[in-house]
């Protein structure tokens, strides 16, 4: 097998996933919620024969990858690359909240230019090579095998358009769901989706 499969999971649930607030790069904690969702995929993936478990370093996407090594025996290895996209002055507030106190700031996001940062924050086109970049990166390590990978929404956001040659300004037809698992293949540059949205260990 030349191609490599990367398992990307989106962490576990938190308290401001359920209130809606926007996370970034923000170090917030799984919930009660998350930490079952955590424990299930651990619970999924033992007996699993990958090659290697990959977490971003936030504490949310960490604890995740940590509840899969304690069911799998691997080592967790942190990546700060993985972490979600930065959002600066609009971290910790809901949309509502951020059209509030910054009208101007949220409609040149929300016109989805791909080279707008939020004060403090992360352009898409940059947040978007840093973890393709770091994807394709761990892919090239491990060629030929599977690898688990444990990040944000807006990760795997990328990874989906990347796979379909979707451009930042299109509106993505899938949900962003909390710990599932999202099956890629990496052959010579170019992305595959194979599986979107597993949660059938959440049943």
């Amino acid at each position: 097998m030349s191609e490599t499969t990367l398992i990307v999971i989106r962490h576990g649930e938190t308290a401001w996933n359920r209130e809606k607030r926007m996370q970034g790069t923000t170090d917030t904690v799984l919930s009660e919620v998350g930490r079952e969702q955590a424990q299930a995929l651990g619970r999924r993936l033992a007996g699993h024969g990958f090659a290697a478990l990959y977490s971003s370093d936030l504490s949310r996407a960490r604890d995740t990858a940590r509840a899969i090594a304690e069911h799998t025996g691997r080592e967790v290895v942190a990546d700060p690359r993985l972490q979600e996209r930065r959002f600066g002055i609009f971290e910790g507030l809901t949309v509502e909240e951020i059209v509030a106190r910054y009208p101007e700031e949220h409609a040149r996001f929300a016109s989805r230019d791909p080279d707008y940062a939020v004060p403090g924050g992360e352009s898409a086109r940059g947040f978007t090579q840093r973890c393709i970049g770091c994807l394709a990166e761990i892919a090239g390590r491990h060629h030929g095998a599977e690898v688990v990978v444990v990040t944000h929404g807006l990760v795997l956001d990328s990874l989906y358009r990347a796979a379909h040659g979707l451009d930042h300004g299109a509106r993505r037809p899938v949900p962003l769901i909390n710990a599932s698992m999202n099956f890629f293949g990496y052959d010579g540059g170019a992305w595959r989706l194979e599986l979107w949205g597993d949660i059938s260990h959440l049943a």
